[in-house]
């Protein structure tokens, strides 16, 4: 399908799926932006999905809440073992982890309700005033839900579904933090190939973004 069609599909509130490189996480994620996010929405990525749920934030906007990498916050701490930091993953990037999050008025924070709430609640910090103070005041760590913070420059710093779905988003015209999680393998115990993703976005009419074509129209544009 084409970028405009995955744009559409974002701005209705409504999936994509986007792949990243064979030589980096050869994963598929279930990408929407959160500001539309329903407990629906959470509730789809836990049944078709089944990874990890994480939300992530454009760069400038983490530097606004003076959030920071997890790897680096760490590396200041005194935990027992310095050795015991993620550095470069396998396929060659530092993880984009920062805290984990819960909004203040969830309850146990994992329920399909409480993790939509996080997520549009952290979508709309975007536009409030004083958008750190409400930060702050608004959310509770450790939570249910990893903050992962895009590169300065995106696309052309790390590429990663990180970066490039907040520059998806970015492209809709919509605010630059989206909900995203990997696509799992219920009979292989892995990642869902890119033959079973192409089935499922066929079967339920979702576009399904190449992460390599993402890149190069990057590039160009």
């Amino acid at each position: 399908m084409s970028l405009e069609s995955a744009l559409e599909s974002l701005r209705r509130g409504e999936f994509v799926l986007l792949s990243d490189s064979e030589t980096r996480e050869n994963e598929i994620d279930m990408v929407v932006a959160a500001e539309f996010v329903t407990p629906e929405h959470v509730a789809r990525m836990r049944q078709h999905a089944g990874g990890l749920l994480c939300i992530a934030i454009e760069n400038s906007f983490a530097a606004s809440l003076n959030l920071r990498y997890m790897h680096e916050i760490l590396s200041e701490s005194p935990i027992p073992n310095k050795e015991m930091i993620m550095g470069l993953a396998p396929y060659g990037d530092h993880p984009t982890f920062s805290l984990s999050v819960n909004h203040y008025q969830t309850y146990t924070g994992i329920t399909d309700r409480d993790r939509s709430l996080t997520i549009n609640e952290m979508a709309k910090i975007y536009r409030a005033e004083n958008s750190q103070k409400k930060f702050v005041s608004s959310f509770k760590t450790p939570g249910h839900i990893p903050l992962l913070i895009a590169s300065q420059g995106l696309l052309a710093a790390r590429q990663g579904h990180t970066e490039m779905s907040v520059y998806l988003a970015q492209l809709a015209g919509l605010i630059p933090v989206t909900a995203l999680c990997e696509m799992m393998d219920a009979e292989t115990y892995a990642a869902l190939s890119v033959e079973k993703a192409e089935k499922f976005a066929r079967h339920n009419g979702i576009p399904l973004i190449d992460g390599g074509e993402l890149l190069e129209y990057a590039k160009v544009n």
